[in-house]
């Protein structure tokens, strides 16, 4: 894979009618769901389906379907040992669909999404196959799973869904799950992803370092490989420190020409490890009308920062960031 290959976004919602012969968990329905979405719109055959690689990026797998039953999505326990499996979804989607390329399962929290389309794109980049399916899926409203973000103290406290504003004081989670495409070689008019970077902050198991240098430090890297972003999708996921530190990124990052921001968690919630692909999927289907996404009316923007609550014509690199608990920290460059 070169620096444009174009990425075929898909829609991302779960079809609860779904069916297949075997007792796969809610997660891995939900990604055979969007899997199946993604290849339809990228007009792939059997044969071209069957020699792709698959990545799917997830914080727990189908982890909620087993540690707690969930109304309406009851457990089998024919499957019950692959059901716990974070790799599941992904020898579901190879089995049902017929991918018999690599599959692997990417884990690293809020960024797994970004991660799973950036090692797609190294397969690509390799010559190990000519296409990649990216697959990302959270499920994570079971009481069980709620409870521990509560205890960390990561959820919101006041339902403020405004990740910058001085108030704000936590995540609002969300299921989701989303997936696309990537192809080597250039088709005019896709969006195309033009890199990917990822490092860690080597410091906390919960918040960023403290003095934000390898975020801001792999957003210095990026617009040097890339160049300057015209608009970025920032992580922004609402907690208090998060806040703080995403700004103090931003602001060293980009000292002079600074890109517009275009935040989505205000509008879906914080999908943890599918929510960064999810916005990924949504950048690019702005991307195939030359657009960028909207913010939602009235959010708190950061000084000297632009939020634009209309459209916004795309003109040149677009950033998706995320950041995980644990200090890893990823970007996808599209243009």
């Amino acid at each position: 894979m070169d620096h444009s290959d174009p990425i075929l976004p898909a829609a991302w919602i779960q079809d609860r009618k779904l069916l297949t012969h075997r007792k796969w968990s809610p997660a891995s329905m939900a990604a055979l769901h969007v899997a199946r979405q993604a290849i339809a719109q990228a007009g792939w055959s059997r044969a071209e389906l069957a020699e792709a690689v698959l990545i799917l990026g997830t914080s727990r797998g189908g982890a909620a379907g087993w540690l707690q039953p969930w109304p309406g999505r009851r457990a089998f326990p024919l499957m019950a040992a692959s059901n716990a499996m974070h790799g599941e979804a992904a020898a579901a989607i190879s089995i049902e669909l017929g991918i018999k390329g690599a599959y692997q399962v990417i884990s690293t929290g809020c960024s797994a999404g970004l991660d799973a389309m950036g090692v797609a794109a190294m397969h690509l980049q390799c010559g190990i196959a000519p296409r990649a399916l990216v697959v990302a899926v959270d499920l994570p409203m079971v009481k069980i799973l709620l409870d521990g973000y509560a205890a960390t103290g990561i959820l919101s406290k006041n339902y403020r869904n405004d990740p910058y504003h001085p108030e704000t004081s936590g995540i609002f989670p969300a299921e989701c799950a989303a997936a696309l495409t990537l192809e080597s070689g250039v088709q005019n008019g896709v969006p195309r992803m033009i890199g990917y970077l990822a490092n860690s902050d080597a410091s906390d198991p919960l918040a960023l370092d403290a003095d934000c240098g390898q975020l801001t430090a792999l957003l210095t890297q990026a617009v040097e490989s890339f160049g300057a972003p015209v608009a970025l999708c920032p992580h922004a996921t609402g907690t208090a420190s998060h806040s703080k530190a995403e700004t103090t990124v931003l602001c060293r990052a980009f000292p002079e020409q600074k890109p517009t921001l275009h935040l989505l968690k205000p509008f879906l919630g914080h999908g943890i490890g599918a929510g960064s692909l999810l916005e990924t999927v949504i950048l690019t289907e702005f991307l195939r009308h030359q657009q960028l996404p909207p913010n939602r009316a009235g959010l708190h923007c950061p000084q000297n920062f632009q939020m634009p609550e209309i459209e916004q014509n795309a003109t040149g690199p677009v950033y998706k960031i995320a950041a995980s608990l644990g200090g890893h920290n990823s970007l996808v460059a599209l243009q």
